[in-house]
């Protein structure tokens, strides 16, 4: 049978506390944090974020499904998750896909890639989510939502075994956002969550747990898709499981995080869940999704992945609403423009998403961009296509108050980076404040949405300083 062979998550570096969300609109606050994407980020580069996470120690070779699942993808009519794929650097020969319009997305997804590779249609598979869900200001989705995304890999000889999935279509009018909608619309939360959420979570509940042959007092954790800080609380209470066993949904400190929020709820489970565990799974949106994972083996957990814990310490919080609603351009502020060339973009695809290098096979000299000529020993087109390392150290930088013709009080740091390995390249500095940046400090690259000059999203490299430091550094 098919499982989970590894996963992954992201949570971005800001957040900000409900209580100055709600000081800024003088209406009651919900509790804790949520967290805020940076302004070069959207749901796509999260997405990159968690996948990297997910395939460490995973060669990218041998993934050849990827499933990237969002409520809000960053094109309507242009494939993200092939976007991700050459992010990610994994082979060209790859099937690729997008699940959205639905908080369910991640799990459909998920179902169709355990069917792939029981089937023998792929090897392993990659599903990615991620979501940034627009809440409308001076309403309760502005609190309660959460930017985040989480991935797994599918493959087979699994420590986590999928087993029992089942699905419920559902009827009820739920949340919903036309094209036409920047934010979430809802119709009553009491009859959505009563007559939409808990029943119909409940059912598909109870059929997985049938197909199993699982009881209740069987489970070790119960990770729950939560609208609201109550709602799952019903389900379980429904379901005769013990109120220990439910998994922290994560509401207090990330929010609520759409399409990416069973998952990654899911992988604060597996941070902690151990041999003979078994985790109920429950998902929701236009229906329910339901599924047992039997921890069958030790979870291998390499030391450089981050643990939702460490995202969640790592973080730092925005001083007030002004910060949020900058980031998230709520005042609809035009920014600078600038001519770019669709051509360029397409042409320099391997340095641009795939993050490649070159070397020079006459002296060995790593070197971005890729040349024809080596800039050390003159040999011509004798350079081998490589892939670049994600950490480096900064070798110089400048702070530069201009940006796209406008003077910044704040100016944007951009560094020399030396890479591990070789390689030297030039980059702008991301999730710190520009006085935080020094000679010699360690970095990693980060995959980001510099801009959306000419009308399509221009995704390229930044560096950020390493957020969670691992194995002593």
């Amino acid at each position: 049978m098919a499982g989970i062979v590894s996963y992954g998550a992201y949570v971005p570096f800001l957040k900000i506390s409900r209580a100055e969300i709600a000081k800024a609109w003088d209406i009651p606050a919900l509790p804790g944090d949520r967290s805020v994407a940076n302004r070069d980020e959207d749901s796509l580069t999260m997405a990159v974020e968690a996948g990297l996470n997910a395939l460490i120690g995973v060669d990218p070779k041998e993934i050849d499904l990827l499933y990237f699942a969002t409520t809000t993808p960053p094109y309507l009519e242009r494939q993200c998750a092939a976007i991700i794929a050459a992010a990610l650097d994994l082979q060209r020969h790859i099937s690729t896909a997008d699940f959205t319009a639905t908080t369910r997305a991640a799990t459909a997804a998920l179902k169709a890639a355990i069917d792939a590779v029981e089937s023998g249609a792929a090897k392993k598979a990659l599903v990615v989510a991620a979501d940034m869900r627009p809440g409308e200001p001076q309403t309760a989705w502005e609190q309660l939502t959460g930017d985040a995304a989480a991935a797994v890999v599918v493959g087979r000889d699994a420590q986590l075994v999928v087993r029992g999935f089942s699905s419920v279509a559902g009827e009820a009018l739920g949340p919903w956002r036309r094209p036409q909608d920047r934010f979430v619309r809802s119709f009553e939360p009491k009859v959505e969550t009563e007559y939409g959420y808990v029943r119909l979570t409940v059912e598909a509940a109870k059929e997985a747990l049938a197909k199993t042959g699982i009881g209740p007092a069987d489970l070790s954790r119960v990770v729950l898709y939560s609208p609201d800080h109550r709602s799952p609380l019903e389900v379980i209470g429904r379901l005769g499981i013990d109120r220990q066993r439910l998994q922290d949904p994560l509401l207090f400190s990330v929010g609520n995080a759409g399409a990416a929020h069973a998952l990654l709820v899911l992988a604060s489970a597996l941070d902690q869940a151990q041999k003979g565990e078994k985790i109920l799974v429950l998902n929701y949106g236009d229906g329910a999704d339901a599924f047992v994972i039997s921890v069958e083996g030790t979870i291998w957990r390499p030391q450089d992945r981050p643990t939702i814990a460490q995202l969640l310490e790592a973080r730092r919080p925005l001083p007030n609403y002004g910060a949020y609603s900058s980031l998230r351009n709520l005042v609809g502020r035009e920014g600078p423009t600038a001519q770019v060339s669709p051509v360029t973009y397409w042409r320099d695809i391997a340095m641009e998403l795939r993050w490649h290098g070159a070397r020079c096979e006459n002296c060995g000299l790593v070197q971005f961009p890729i040349p024809r000529v080596c800039r050390q020993c003159g040999s011509r087109d004798r350079l081998q296509e490589i892939s670049l390392s994600r950490r480096g150290t900064i070798y110089t930088y400048t702070l530069d108050h201009l940006y796209a013709g406008d003077y910044l009080d704040t100016p944007v740091p951009r560094a020399v980076i030396d890479l591990e390995g070789g390689g030297r390249v030039f980059l702008e500095v991301t999730d710190c404040h520009p006085s935080e940046v020094t000679w010699g400090m360690p970095v990693e690259i980060t995959f980001r949405c510099l801009h959306e000059w000419g009308g399509y999203h221009n995704y390229y490299w930044r560096a950020r300083p390493l957020r969670i430091k691992v194995g002593g550094e």
